[in-house]
């Protein structure tokens, strides 16, 4: 097993036809984290400082969807069949229970995923997301057009604007971030397409317009939900929201953060999911 994220090797397994691309690392015993992205994303957009420290206690697993980065396939449009497809991979690798740290699109499929099939799920863990029903998601198009746009002015990557304040210590958060994305220096993942960023928006802009959050009353699992305080991408009141909306769960709001909250503060996240998902 990899010692550290950064030299985790890329696999595949075969999900009804289609190769899955993910990686792990961690302890090889215990029920494993699985981490769930958010849209745009693969493999190589986790925070290595994020995975290497829950991997420090729990086998960590990071994948790709249907028809993201290195998987084959088409995206799908939805969140229902992205959810499907994620126990359809935890099938495919002979898991029976997981815990799911699903981030802004990937806490959507997380949701779902424990509403739909709870028995593969033991405690869950909702970054930068919202519930089905909540404004933000259908927006989401609008707002990488803009933070495209800015960054090509300013000279910055867009996750400058999307997904940390614009106080300087927050943007000296990014950098650092960013940099951490850098340390992988081969066998790096699949860029995604148009094709799939088009099928992400769609599946967002459904899950707000025409989803409904009232399954959430149901999930009785443990759930610690977190954001930053300043969330442009998914309204921060929209995590105060969710926790409202599940009966077992904690909520934890980070200062001077933005969407990527999980990455500026990485350090507390980090201890925090562990103690979560220490029982």
């Amino acid at each position: 097993m990899a010692v550290s994220f950064a030299q985790a090797r890329t696999e595949t397994v075969d999900v009804d036809g289609t190769p899955f691309a993910y990686r792990e690392l961690g302890p090889t015993a215990g029920v494993p984290l699985v981490l769930l992205n958010h849209i745009t994303a693969v493999l190589d957009d986790w925070d290595p400082a994020v995975v290497d420290g829950c991997a420090a206690e729990r086998r960590v697993i990071v994948v790709d969807l249907r028809g993201v980065g290195g998987s084959g396939g088409t995206t799908p449009d939805s969140v229902e069949a992205m959810a499907a497809d994620t126990v359809a991979f935890l099938t495919a690798l002979g898991l029976d229970t997981a815990d799911l740290l699903g981030f802004s699109l990937g806490g959507m499929v997380a949701q779902v995923v424990a509403q739909q099939r709870p028995d593969v799920v033991r405690r869950i863990v909702l970054a930068g997301t919202a519930p089905a029903g909540d404004e933000g998601p259908a927006a989401w198009g609008t707002g990488l057009q803009s933070a495209f746009g800015k960054a090509d002015a300013e000279g910055k990557h867009p996750k400058h604007f999307l997904f940390f304040s614009p106080t300087a210590s927050s943007q000296a958060a990014a950098d650092a971030f960013l940099a951490r994305l850098d340390e992988r220096a081969e066998d790096r993942d699949t860029p995604v397409t148009n094709e799939t960023i088009g099928a992400q928006l769609a599946a967002a802009a459904k899950w707000e317009q025409s989803g409904s959050p009232a399954g959430l009353a149901d999930v009785g699992k443990p759930v610690l939900v977190v954001n930053g305080d300043n969330d442009i991408l998914v309204p921060t009141i929209s995590s105060f929201r969710l926790a409202q909306l599940l009966p077992n769960a904690t909520l934890s709001i980070y200062p001077n953060a933005g969407h990527g909250g999980i990455f500026q503060h990485h350090d507390l996240f980090v201890r925090q999911v562990l103690e979560f998902l220490r029982d």
